[in-house]
């Protein structure tokens, strides 16, 4: 099979790399939408998720003819670890204010109302569920993170931050990253639990954009996009499926809880100042890119 070499093609000018990969991410994800419009089958929902990362491929191989460079190694564990803790720790933070104020109330009932698993009701119900979410949960989530997370983090992030620096990358990746989930949200009302749609999107653009800046801090600290994708899933695991549905809602509860309310809004944004504060620790970027002197961070 004959290489780009040999076809007599040279490498793009890597200045166009997150530019071809947003323009591919974006376009591929629209027709996504607009066939999931048109009818509701899961095929386009997991071709929408995984926009993101085949556009990463595409573009890799397009401008460097190899797939390395996204992060693949899996480094320092630490990392990876702090990247599955961290979502447990806000998202009780959130949830133990709101059960303890009275903002909502728990209920293992609720849980098992909503879960098809065979020893809801049973005493030890809620410990068998907590320990499958933590683990075969999270793994299972990790698989729709992984679209998602390389192409924003693997792919774009590092792209980024070779020429600006981590803040304007860290925000310029969120805020891209919110624009491509704010289809989802206006046009299927995705997981809002009640709150005003305007209020919900405003909450959740907080959210996205804070956890943004501790998603970039993660892979360009660790130099892997594991730890990322570790995150992105026990956030999806952890809050989805087991804090939102021990939670009973009144009538302030949606406004609060889950990643339309105001707590996860306020707790990510305080999580990213403490990530964006480390930023003059983050090492030089190790991976090759066709342009290896453009060298950003970390202001």
């Amino acid at each position: 099979m004959p290489t780009l070499c040999a076809m007599g093609l040279t490498r793009l000018p890597s200045v166009h790399k997150p530019l071809v990969f947003l323009s591919l991410t974006f376009t591929l994800s629209g027709l996504c939408y607009f066939m999931l419009q048109q009818d509701a089958d899961e095929l386009y929902g997991l071709g929408l998720i995984a926009s993101p990362a085949l556009s990463a491929l595409f573009t890799q191989l397009l401008f460097e003819r190899t797939l390395r460079g996204l992060g693949w190694t899996l480094r320092a564990p630490r990392w990876t670890v702090l990247g599955y803790v961290l979502p447990l720790l806000y998202g009780l933070v959130v949830y133990l204010t709101v059960w303890l104020t009275g903002l909502g109330d728990v209920s293992v009932a609720a849980l098992a109302a909503q879960v098809a698993d065979p020893g809801a009701g049973s005493a030890g119900f809620l410990g068998s569920y907590a320990f499958k979410t933590a683990t075969l949960g999270v793994l299972f989530a990790g698989i729709t993170a992984f679209g998602e997370e390389l192409g924003w983090r693997g792919l774009l992030v590092p792209e980024l931050a070779r020429r600006l620096s981590f803040t304007s990358t860290a925000l310029v990746s969120g805020a891209l990253w919110t624009l491509w989930h704010t289809p989802a949200i206006v046009l299927f009302e995705y997981n809002n639990a009640g709150a005003p749609l305007l209020y919900g999107l405003a909450c959740f653009s907080v959210m996205a954009v804070s956890l943004s800046v501790v998603l970039a801090w993660l892979r360009l600290r660790s130099g892997s996009v594991w730890p990322a994708v570790v995150l992105h899933a026990s956030h999806n695991a952890f809050i989805q499926t087991l804090l939102n549905p021990l939670t009973v809602p009144n009538a302030v509860t949606p406004y609060v809880t889950g990643e339309f309310g105001l707590g996860l809004a306020v707790v990510t944004a305080l999580l990213a100042w403490l990530a964006w504060s480390d930023r003059k620790n983050l090492p030089p970027l190790r991976e090759t890119s066709s342009a290896p002197g453009e060298v950003g961070l970390p202001r």
